[in-house]
């Protein structure tokens, strides 16, 4: 299994829309953001909201068994729920589909676990 944290920023002035995003994902679009994930091969998605002095970011942590192939399918999904999902990521955090392509978008360094 893999996993990874990484950090996307919120757009200067996107706040309140990456809220409104977070709501429907967990509301009115919940099975279908379920269901994407499963497509993704995702096993475990949290995110939570960092304000810095440079601005807001969101802070992800993602699990799957190929982290590079979920987000590969992330990219590339002909699916509608997908494809809106693609739309507000780069409307609110500038993240492309291009760049969900590439390498992962932070590497690990240190893993620790009890037991």
């Amino acid at each position: 299994m893999e996993c990874i944290t990484w950090f996307a920023p919120i757009l200067p002035g996107k706040l309140d829309e990456w809220k409104s995003l977070i709501e429907e994902v967990q509301g009115p679009r919940k099975e279908e953001h379920r269901r994407s994930r499963e497509r993704m091969g995702l096993k475990r998605e949290v995110v939570s909201h960092m304000p810095t002095p440079q601005g807001d970011f969101a802070c992800l942590f993602h699990e799957a068994e190929d982290l590079s192939k979920s987000f590969q399918i992330a990219a590339t999904s002909d699916d509608p729920h997908d494809q809106w999902f693609r739309e507000k990521i780069q409307d609110i955090h500038g993240i492309t589909p291009e760049m969900l392509q590439g390498p992962l978008p932070a590497s690990l360094h240190f893993d620790y676990k009890a037991g």
